[in-house]
């Protein structure tokens, strides 16, 4: 049996540090928070537990979604493609899809933590004994370049989890025309989108019976304390998801629920009560939605798969 190859290609993503964001965001008239400080090693953790809540359908729709369309999506794939992942932490889903692709030349996850990567690397050796698995640390929301380094075999883009909903509208758009501009004919594109439904079931999504989604919300600010040596009181802030109608989304915030100030180094920053931290938006679609945002990077959707209850779905394009 040959032995499993893969390496981490570094491209040297440029990063703001947690300092300058964190500083820059609690300046905001509406203080505002990067999701990406969600995703410590503690905070990894307590989304993974969050995808395995009963309240949390997308994780469950979408492996539903794989499981039943894999052997028609692959047949959309064909043989011998290089599976470029945006994100980590996909190991599942990507078995599934593994599962009826034929002779993969190489599996790439795309994250610009080197943590992140080596991780879903580890796993995936341990699945995949026999396949070549290149990680690249980048960040692909600021440019795609490295997306050249990959021009041997046919590519199929796979962007899971409805992550494309924690962009802005703007981000959305600039996100699928840079993956566009990379696409060669014969490449393909498969979107994971979290569809609008009741209210009810969206908001129960973010406000679990067992608390983990207050959990990981709330540890943003334990790794300011720990990482940036802030000196945030979690009792003093509440965890709050709603959905938006008119914007179509949920929001998280963090609620705090006295008059109080929080330092950084020599800054500081006063919080009125009630006032809150936007920490995150995880947009909702319609299935026309998403396949107009395709249509407008200049993408086709070549396939729609939705699971039983409509509440996911997951669109294949093509150049």
């Amino acid at each position: 049996m040959r032995q499993a190859t893969y390496e981490i290609i570094d491209f040297h993503p440029s990063l703001t540090s947690m300092k300058e964001e964190v500083s820059f965001g609690l300046s905001q008239t509406q203080k505002v928070l990067p999701p990406k400080l969600f995703y410590d090693k503690k905070g990894s953790h307590l989304f993974n537990e969050i995808t395995k809540l009963p309240e949390y359908y997308l994780t469950t729709a979408e492996k539903q979604i794989l499981s039943r369309h894999r052997q028609d999506l692959a047949l959309k794939m064909g043989e011998h493609c290089t599976i470029i992942d945006f994100g980590c932490g996909n190991e599942e889903k990507v078995q599934l899809l593994f599962g009826a692709l034929s002779n993969i030349t190489a599996y790439v996850p795309v994250d610009i933590s080197t943590a992140a990567l080596e991780q879903t690397l580890k796993e995936m050796r341990i699945s995949f004994p026999d396949l070549s698995i290149k990680g690249v640390r980048a960040d692909y929301g600021v440019s795609m370049s490295f997306l050249d380094h990959f021009q041997n075999a046919k590519r199929v883009f796979t962007f899971f989890g409805s992550t494309l909903g924690n962009f802005s509208l703007k981000e959305q758009e600039d996100f699928l025309q840079k993956a566009a501009s990379h696409m060669r004919e014969g490449d393909g594109f498969l979107l994971g989108i979290d569809l609008k439904k009741d209210k009810q079931v969206l908001e129960a999504a973010y406000n679990d019976s067992e608390g983990i989604t207050e959990s990981f919300n709330k540890n943003v600010l334990r790794r300011m304390n720990k990482e940036l040596a802030m000196n945030f009181d979690l009792s003093k802030f509440e965890h709050v998801a709603f959905y938006n109608e008119e914007a179509g989304r949920i929001e998280m915030h963090l609620v705090s629920n006295t008059v109080q100030q929080v330092s950084l180094d020599n800054d500081t920053f006063t919080f009125r009560k009630n006032e809150t931290i936007h920490t995150e938006n995880s947009y909702k679609f319609s299935v026309d939605q998403g396949v107009n945002l395709l249509k407008k990077a200049g993408l086709t959707t070549d396939m729609i798969c939705e699971d039983e209850n409509n509440q996911f779905c997951m669109l294949y394009a093509v150049q």
